[in-house]
């Protein structure tokens, strides 16, 4: 019994691994857009989100989204970091 529980986790975990390698290589192929207040959004689904720098500054985080159609896309915007003390 152990022995069909470590084949189905093995099984299981390299179908998460290269899900997680298509994923990065779908980023790696979509141009990245830089946000400014012109921009058209069609954002139906966001996918993820980067973690703004420790900075007490703008900082560029980007938005990877999918849009009503389907296509996979990469915004990046200013935000405001996360390193300023009030």
């Amino acid at each position: 019994m152990t022995f069909k529980k470590t084949a189905l986790l093995i099984l299981f975990g390299t179908f998460g691994a290269h899900a997680y390698a298509a994923d990065n290589a779908e980023s790696k192929t979509i141009p990245i857009e830089t946000y400014d207040y012109a921009t058209k959004l069609d954002i139906e689904h966001v996918i993820s989100i980067s973690e703004p720098a420790n900075e007490c500054a703008p900082v560029p985080v980007r938005m990877t989204y999918e849009d009503s159609y389907g296509e996979r896309h990469v915004l990046q915007y200013q935000v405001m970091g996360t390193g300023c003390s009030s």
